[in-house]
Order: C-alpha cells, then structure tokens, then sequence
C-alpha cells in the first residue's frame, strides 16, 4: 500500500464529525500528520444522498494515495467505496445488513451529538440501503476490520463471516462505539500508512 495522503472519515447512523472517534481522528491527524488531507462530512440521512456526496468529494482525490475509515453504517460506506474505488479501508464495527437494521427506524430520531438536531429516517432510504447492498457482494481485501465481541447494536458473528477477506482484529468486550479505540490506533495507523 502507498502513502496516505487523503483521509476520509464516515460517521455513523444519527452521528456526526463530532463522535469520539472522528474527533480523535481530526486531531491526531492535524498534529501528527499536518500534509495528510482530512475530510469528515456530516452525512445526509438519504443513502443514495450520502454516496452522491462522497463521490463527488473524491473526485479529484488521489486515489492510489486515499484511505477510508467508518464506522458502523459509515463503515458500510466506506466498505462500499474501498470495493467500487480500489482504497483501503479501516472499518469499525461495520454494518452488513444496514438495510434490514434501518428499517425498524423509519422517522424522526434525535442526533447523538446534539440533541437539539434530528435525523428523519425515510421509508424510501431502505430501498436506497438495499440498492447498495445489492452493489456489494464481495467485501474488499484491503481492509482493517475492527469488530467488538460485545458490540451491543450489531452481530459480531456477522460482521466477522462478512469481513474475512481482509485483516480482521476481534475485540473481546468492548461496545458499538469502541470506547477503547485508543488502544487500536497504533495498529489502525500502521494499516493507514499516512505519509
């Protein structure tokens, strides 16, 4: 793998750039890595939407020189851009059936990150899901995924028979969020190869 020169972060379902993880990110990235381009759009509800967007922003990236990372639905982004875009990715407790998972959250949710804001969830955003999913048969092997045993929100066991193309790393216990990312970044920056 080459240098990474660009790095694109995707947040979650009812996320945002102001998670935990995209904010460790922003900075480590602004201190240690000062060249390296960084970019964590606030995603549209709207799958199709939120593709649209990434595409678009890619577009004049260098992508022998792009890494991704996601997590959750955002790594079901970012595993749908590392197959179609040839990047590597680094995927944190990636969704595999979003389409399925979403569809029992159709409406008006809270944002995790302001509560004052909300995120609609359209009946028509799980056709968009399933659209992509069905783009998506192969799971690429350029990738790092990070998946907790005790992730309370999505199927370990699924994410790992979904995953194991690329490097895999199980985390016995942690949670959805993994609130222990700390301790992975060494291993995630390793695998991002930022110049």
């Amino acid at each position: 793998m080459q240098k990474t020169t660009h790095l694109l972060y995707l947040h979650g379902f009812r996320s945002s750039p102001q998670s935990v993880k995209a904010r460790k990110m922003a900075a480590l990235v602004a201190a240690q890595y000062p060249e390296v381009i960084w970019w964590c759009p606030q995603l549209p509800a709207s799958p199709r939407q939120a593709m649209d967007l990434l595409l678009a922003g890619l577009a004049d990236w260098p992508l022998a020189h792009t890494a991704l990372m996601g997590s959750s639905l955002g790594g079901f982004y970012a595993a749908w851009l590392a197959r179609h875009l040839g990047c590597p990715a680094v995927l944190i407790n990636p969704a595999v059936n979003p389409a399925r998972d979403l569809a029992a959250y159709i409406g008006e949710h809270p944002a995790w990150h302001d509560t004052s804001q909300s995120v609609f969830f359209e009946v028509a955003f799980v056709q968009e899901l399933l659209d992509l999913q069905a783009q998506s048969q192969v799971n690429p092997a350029n990738t790092l995924t990070l998946i907790a045993k005790g992730d309370e929100v999505l199927d370990w066991r699924e994410m790992l028979t979904a995953h194991q193309s690329g490097r895999v790393r199980l985390i016995e216990g942690s949670d959805h969020a993994l609130s222990d990312f700390d301790d992975h970044l060494p291993e995630i920056l390793e695998f991002l190869q930022l110049a």
